[in-house]
């Protein structure tokens, strides 16, 4: 298995970047999906994520309204659309899938039994 991220970079404050992350070896479909981002230091935070047949949907609090998780089945990938970026967006952001949960919530910030991790890719926002 493995989930490859792309579409980070540097960018200024108040542009957009779209987040990729494609899967070989799974179906997304098959599970939940989240976004996650860390800032060295610090722990991961779940930022945005989907139980499986998108029936629930998470955002963490300071991306609520601007950032945008999706799954596309026809070519196994999920996005992550990055609107209005703020320099506190900078981290490096994985994604991760794991069994459908019972509490969505719960599962996006503790990230308790995630089957699988992407190796991540780096954005930078500069103010």
């Amino acid at each position: 298995v493995q989930l490859v991220e792309s579409g980070g970079g540097s960018v200024d404050t108040g542009a957009s970047l779209t987040l990729s992350c494609h899967a070989s070896g799974l179906t997304f479909d098959d599970y939940a999906v989240g976004w996650f981002r860390q800032v060295p230091g610090y722990g991961r935070d779940g930022i945005a994520c989907l139980s499986v047949s998108d029936k629930d949907l998470y955002y963490r609090e300071s991306v609520e309204g601007r950032f945008t998780i999706s799954r596309d089945s026809a070519s196994n990938t999920i996005y992550l659309q990055m609107n209005n970026l703020k320099p506190e967006d900078t981290a490096t952001y994985y994604c991760g899938v794991g069994p459908d949960p019972l509490v969505l919530t719960v599962w996006c910030m503790t990230q308790i039994a995630m089957d699988y991790w992407g190796t991540g890719t780096p954005v930078s926002v500069s103010s």
